[in-house]
């Protein structure tokens, strides 16, 4: 939950172009984590577990 000033959230006071900035971020959070996620398994078998590292 986010913090509250008076009755309303924290998000509620955001303006638009700080509130697309977040999401802009957020995004570009996930493709590096997906990007991330997929060099580790790049060149991994279907099934297979991961071999350890020499």
């Amino acid at each position: 939950m986010t913090a509250k000033i008076g009755s309303k959230h924290v998000a509620q006071h955001r303006g638009k172009k700080e509130r697309e900035e977040i999401h802009k971020m957020n995004v570009a959070r996930e493709v590096l984590k997906l990007a991330a996620a997929r060099a580790k398994y790049r060149n991994q078998q279907k099934g297979q577990r991961p071999q350890a590292a020499a």
